[in-house]
């Protein structure tokens, strides 16, 4: 996993709110394989670090990208991107990890709102490659806010259809979904809304046809109710007791254990850890129902345990 220093070689605006970052290594070295799907953290500061999906080609070692949605009510990251970070800085950068990876299927239905669309970027240059049937939906606000648009029209043609909300209204998924496809993956990434509408769309599909990417933690998924529980560390030897009002990493790291991790709300996938045994109660967004039901790894920063008593591999 690269945890290393690059350089701001170039930021540009292409689009309405939207920052594209080009990173490269300082000498001039190869940067970490990666696969489309892929998201780094950007590291601002100790106590500022962000998710943002690659969105560059995964065949050029020579540099990454990034796409930056200034966000409304920036909790100080995006706001730090756009106002902050200049060319020419050093800039941290931890992974890159993928849990949206592109599975090989016949064909492809894409869906992307807004800056949803940089995580399925390199998704559509592979799914060409490979000679898979694919399309493009691409929702936004305005024709102006989405980054892309053009490029994406030009490269690909009629595989993709733009469709500014302030132009054609909401995506029409019922005639996008409505009819289960065989052999047809749907992946989406965007605004929580959009990926709700989608799975309730997709529920007649077969189960394993939809990946979605989430930015923010899923709605009423952490508001189950919250006990007591010991978590035992195999590599310590520790055991650990886990309060009502206090998370599994909070008690990891109070224990002198330091554990990898970044957005402490279950969508990054940085704090992922081994269960050797117990029973998980899942609270992330970002492990499908398959990972879930397998009940050998979990995310410590939201989940918490069903069994009175759960062993990491910590």
């Amino acid at each position: 996993m690269l945890n290393h220093h690059l350089v701001l070689e170039r930021k540009e605006t292409v689009a309405e709110g939207v920052v594209l970052l080009t990173l490269r290594d300082p000498e001039g070295r190869p940067l970490p394989e990666w696969e489309p799907g892929a998201h780094v953290d950007l590291v601002l500061r100790e106590d500022l670090v962000r998710q943002y999906s690659l969105c560059g080609d995964p065949e050029d070692r020579s540099r990454l990208q990034l796409a930056v949605l200034r966000e409304p009510e920036s909790r100080g990251g995006s706001s730090h991107v756009h106002d902050v970070l200049a060319e020419g800085d050093s800039v941290h950068i931890r992974g890159p990890r993928n849990h949206f990876a592109l599975e090989r299927a016949k064909r492809y239905l894409f869906i992307a709102g807004g800056i949803g669309i940089t995580p399925i970027l390199p998704m559509l240059r592979a799914a060409d490659a490979s000679g898979a049937d694919w399309q493009l939906v691409y929702g936004g606000r305005t024709r102006a806010s989405m980054a892309f648009a053009e490029f994406l029209q030009q490269t690909y043609g009629k595989r993709v259809s733009i469709r500014p909300q302030d132009e054609y209204g909401l995506l029409d998924l019922p005639s996008l979904l409505g009819k289960p496809q065989r052999k047809t993956a749907v992946y989406c990434c965007g605004p929580e809304p959009l990926l709700a509408a989608v799975e309730a769309a997709c529920e007649k599909w077969p189960s394993d046809a939809l990946h979605v990417e989430r930015f923010a933690p899923k709605e009423r998924l952490a508001a189950g109710p919250r006990t007591t529980f010991e978590v035992e560390l195999a590599q310590s030897g520790q055991t650990l007791k886990v309060s009502e009002d206090m998370s599994i990493l909070e008690a990891v790291e109070g224990a002198g254990i330091s554990v990898m991790t970044s957005c402490e709300e279950g969508i990054c996938g940085t704090c992922e850890t081994s269960v050797l045994s117990g029973q998980i109660d899942h609270r992330d967004s970002v492990l499908n129902d398959e990972e879930r039901a397998a009940g050998d790894t979990m995310m410590i920063c939201v989940s918490r345990a069903k069994s009175d008593r759960l062993v990491l591999d910590l």
